[in-house]
């Protein structure tokens, strides 16, 4: 048999190709070797009508190509169903109302699809099926004189349930408070005639949610109020007023060294008509209620869902998981809009527009909410969730506020 003169054998060329990845073309050197995108952060889900939206964050990791699309799934029982989008929020149809499923999210690009995210546990609701709020914190009595210098004065509030939920109160607080008037709030702390009713079964209607000024009560009667009436204008520099004002900036009373409302550990102060409120955390009150550690129930929405302060479930439908500090889903938005007063008078966060949501950054939706268990309500209930950052205390419901039946 001939050889063939400067042709290399055909063992050679078979080891070559598969050492050097050099046959079918390509100079020196080879190329990466081909990856999927890293696994996507998990967020929270929302339950709707036989539905659940799934929020992720994006993988850090795009592997060796974009992106394409990303497929929530979730599954219970040996059911699955999936759904596939381009962004976060998926929403999986074809789901059993009241049954509780486990969502994951994976990522996929041309090369393939990456390993499944954690794991968010959500049960859907019918639409417009109302929670049962009956039965709790329905007698519920605060009468307490309140020695402190700036009120002297005895707090006052009484609950009932029927046919809603209702609180008859004088809008003093039942704790200790700040000095009022202060150097920031000349106004002084003045008895209230409030009588507000609350849906005692109430229902998801909306949802991204409908703003709102006053979201709620605390069970001690003092309203929650955590936006402000001051404003800024866009003139350089700024007309501001702490009381009102045209100008289209919102002030922020617990913005970050911005400005001064007079506000005392109970992140609360006085408005001009005397009544005292809370924008934030109500500190005093969550330590007379005496709970630590754990879910604490400290008020009702206008829209009938029950307010906690700060702490949930790790597992939002498991009373056995963890309890910790949730996280909203705003953020300080990482540019000013265009025409906002000056980040050298006042830095970010300053104003109602320097905070954006983004879906699954936190524990909670847009409301600050989130549908799970809690001591009141083991069966599951749509909650809302005082944080200790922005938006602070929920400025909008997820309810209605007809108390209709």
């Amino acid at each position: 048999m001939k050889s063939r003169q400067g042709q290399p054998h055909l063992l050679t060329t078979i080891m070559l190709c598969a050492t050097l990845s050099a046959c079918g073309g390509g100079g020196g050197g080879g190329s990466a070797t081909p990856t999927p995108p890293g696994a996507p952060t998990i967020g929270a889900a929302t339950a709707g009508n036989g539905s659940i939206a799934v929020s992720f964050t994006p993988p850090a990791s795009s592997g060796s190509s974009p992106i394409v699309d990303y497929v929530a799934t979730c599954t219970a029982s040996g059911s699955t169903r999936s759904q596939t989008g381009a962004t976060s929020p998926i929403t999986v149809p074809g789901l059993t109302n009241g049954t509780t499923y486990s969502c994951s999210v994976t990522a996929t690009n041309a090369v393939g699809t990456s390993t499944a995210s954690g794991q968010v546990q959500v049960t859907p609701t019918a639409s417009g099926t109302a929670y049962n709020t009956d039965g709790v914190l329905c007698s519920y009595t605060v009468a307490e004189f309140n020695n402190s210098p700036s009120v002297n004065a005895t707090a006052s509030a009484l609950w009932s349930c029927n046919p809603t939920r209702t609180v008859v109160a004088n809008a003093i607080p039942n704790h200790s408070v700040g000095t009022f008037p202060n150097a920031n709030n000349p106004n002084t702390i003045r008895t209230q005639s409030i009588t507000a009713s609350f849906p005692l079964r109430p229902a998801i209607a909306n949802e991204n949610g409908t703003n709102i000024m006053v979201p709620g009560h605390a069970i001690n009667g003092v309203k929650f109020e955590p936006g402000t009436g001051g404003t800024c204008d866009s003139a350089s520099p700024p007309n501001c007023s702490a009381n009102g004002g045209n100008g289209a900036w919102r002030m922020e009373a617990l913005a970050p060294s911005s400005f001064n409302f007079g506000t005392d550990n109970n992140n609360a102060h006085a408005q001009p008509t005397g009544e005292y409120h809370y924008h934030g955390m109500p500190t005093g009150l969550i330590t007379k209620l005496g709970k630590g550690v754990a879910m604490t129930l400290v008020g009702w929405s206008a829209d009938g869902f029950p307010i906690y302060a700060r702490y949930g479930h790790t597992n939002a439908n498991d009373a056995s998981s963890a309890v910790k500090e949730l996280n909203s889903s705003w953020r300080i938005k990482a540019n000013p809009d265009t025409g906002r007063p000056a980040t050298s008078l006042y830095p970010m966060g300053s104003f109602l527009q320097d905070y954006e949501y983004v879906a699954g950054l936190g524990d909670l939706d847009r409301c600050n909410g989130r549908t799970g268990v809690t001591p009141e309500f083991p069966n599951g209930i749509y909650y809302y969730v005082i944080t200790s950052t922005f938006p602070f205390v929920h400025r909008c419901l997820r309810g209605s506020t007809s108390t209709g039946g």
